[in-house]
This record gives structure tokens, C-alpha cells and sequence, in this order.
């Protein structure tokens, strides 16, 4: 499976893992813009404790289901987790808040046609989100078990979406993967569990101690990832927000960033790594960015020793492509 990603580290995690390897200790691994999780997995992979953190739902649940094991997924009372899978795979659409919203059928509805989905395949992710939350509610399922059904979701999501690389809009002209059929995968899980805690806090504000490792991946350039991935917040909420305009926009600028401001970045970055009560922290930042390298090294050399390691992708994107 894959998920199209802005800055996604999947191609640059083997290079970050040799020094999350380097430092061991009492504390916990905190990945404090954790995306899609490929670091925050690395780092289980070395045997940390994992504080995921991400302002978006839709990033720490999809982080979050890389590190559920089997024991924690048995889905009992459905008789499986590729039971379960099957089961919602098999749903008739429903004429709900995507297929209103994110299809064609919203030009009867409102005036504007949105060609995110295809009017089935907004109607199979309609299905689909209702039934996960009915199990949840009557109890079928669990709160990891229910993370799991809904990172599958987003994961099927994004394998027929009619989209560029990212929400912000639709292509005008239907893609291939559009006119696919929509099906969730249920897919490889851990062998071990892992301990996990996951917030969506403000980085600001988020409980740091002296032995843990700290990873920063703040956002490099003005793409507001709460804009760029609104259909997928909305998908993993499960709410029906009010939504505005062509590209159909949930309410997202509370959840701007700092660090997408190219006047502000700086600041913000070095604001960031003096409120860390950390003693080590790992930060990733494009050399194509907002901040230039030398900028960002001279800042931070106020703070405490800083150290350069450089790492080249092997191929150049607007997004990257991960795993999940």
C-alpha cells in the first residue's frame, strides 16, 4: 500500500535511523509532526517507547496504525481482521456527506461539482465510515480496532481519489485511478505491540522530558497541510463540517502553521527547539525551504551544539510516496 504524502521521509528514514540508533536511554521517542509515521516506525523498530503528535486526526491515525500488532487487532466479534475488512468491502454505497459533498452528485446539491470521487466509490467511503463508527459505538469493536478500519480507509482513499498529490483540489479531467472501485487492504500488522501514545496538541504544548529524543519535521514551505488534506480530516472525524467554495474547504485556520510562513519560519522553528525540555533533538529541514540552512544553523547554535548530516532523496517530488 502507499499514501502520497507532502514531505514524507520514507525515502530518507534508513538515513534518520542511523541516528535515532545512536542515542538510547529511559526516555521515549517523541515525533512531534509525525505525517505518516515512517520515523516514528524506525524508531519502535529500535525499541522505543512512541508520543506521536500531529495537529491533523488524519496523520496520527494513519502514523498510529503502522504500530498496532496482531494481539491488538483480533476483531473478535467480527470474526477476524480480514473479516472485517471483507465485510466492509461488501457495503452498498450511501448517499451521505462525501457523496454529497466530494462527487459529482453535488452540482444538484449545490451548485458546484466536485470530481474528488467518483459518485459510487463517495458512497462506498460513506458506507464504510458510518459502519466503522457503529462498531465502535455498539462495542464490536475497539478504539485501536477501530484506528486500524479507519488508516485502511484513508489508505483505499487515496488509491482512487481524483487528485494531483494532495486535497487542496480535484483534477478537472477524471484519472484512471479514479474510475477504480474503491476497496480497503487489510495489511501486515506487527508482530509485537508497541508503546504508543498519541496526541494532536499543539507542538508548543507537548510534555517533553530531559531523556527523551525529540524529532521535529515541521512543514519547509507555505503549504497548510490542514487545507491540503481537509477531505481526509473530515473522513477520520466522521464529522460533517460546513465546507466552502470550488475545492469545498472544511473550516482549517486554526490549524495554520507558523512554520508555512516564510517571514515567521525561523522564528518559529528557533522558538520551538528553546521551549523542548530535551537534552537531544532531531530536526529535518529541506535545503529548498523557507529558512536557508546557514540561517537555521546560526540560530540554533545559540541553543546548544548542533551538528549538520545531510541526506539526498532518491527522487524529486512535490510529495513523496511512503508506505503504510
Amino acid at each position: 500500500m502507499s499514501f502520497r504524502y507532502i514531505g514524507s521521509k520514507a525515502r530518507l528514514v534508513t538515513s534518520i535511523s542511523r541516528h535515532i540508533a545512536e542515542w538510547g536511554g529511559r526516555g521515549k521517542f517523541i515525533d512531534a509532526f509525525c505525517g505518516t509515521g515512517a520515523v516514528a516506525e524506525a524508531a519502535a523498530g529500535a525499541g522505543w517507547p512512541i508520543h506521536l503528535n500531529d495537529h491533523l486526526a488524519c496523520a496520527t491515525t494513519m502514523a498510529a496504525a503502522r504500530l498496532i500488532a496482531e494481539r491488538q487487532a483480533k476483531f473478535t466479534g467480527l470474526g477476524g481482521y480480514n473479516a472485517a475488512v471483507n465485510k466492509l468491502n461488501k457495503l452498498r454505497p450511501q448517499h451521505g456527506f462525501m457523496w454529497r459533498e466530494y462527487s459529482p452528485a453535488s452540482i444538484t446539491h449545490l451548485g458546484i461539482e466536485r470530481r474528488y470521487f467518483r459518485e459510487e466509490n463517495a458512497g462506498r467511503i460513506d458506507a464504510v465510515r458510518s459502519t466503522i463508527r457503529s462498531w465502535r459505538q455498539a462495542e464490536v469493536i475497539s478504539g485501536i480496532e477501530e484506528r486500524l478500519l479507519i488508516a485502511d480507509l484513508l489508505s483505499a482513499v487515496s488509491r482512487v481519489a481524483n487528485i494531483a498529490g494532495t486535497y487542496g483540489c480535484f483534477m478537472s479531467k477524471w484519472t484512471l485511478q479514479a474510475d477504480e472501485t474503491l476497496e480497503l487492504r487489510a495489511r501486515v500488522l506487527r508482530s509485537r505491540p508497541v508503546n504508543t501514545h498519541v496526541t494532536t496538541r499543539d507542538v508548543f504544548n507537548l510534555l517533553v522530558g530531559a531523556d527523551d529524543l525529540v524529532y521535529l519535521d515541521p512543514p519547509y514551505t507555505k503549504r497548510q497541510y490542514a487545507s491540503y488534506y481537509h477531505v481526509l480530516e473530515t473522513i477520520t472525524l466522521g464529522d460533517r463540517p460546513v465546507v466552502k467554495g470550488v475545492a469545498g474547504l472544511r473550516p482549517w485556520r486554526d490549524k495554520a502553521s507558523e512554520f508555512c510562513y516564510k517571514l515567521r519560519a525561523l522564528e518559529a522553528i528557533e522558538a520551538l527547539v528553546r521551549s523542548i525540555g530535551a537534552r537531544r533533538v532531531l530536526l529535518s529541514y529541506s535545503d529548498e525551504a523557507h529558512v536557508p540552512i546557514t540561517d537555521l544553523r546560526a540560530a540554533l547554535s545559540n541553543l546548544g551544539h548542533v551538528s549538520l548530516h545531510v541526506a539526498r532523496r532518491t527522487a524529486k517530488s512535490p510529495w513523496e510516496r511512503c508506505s503504510t
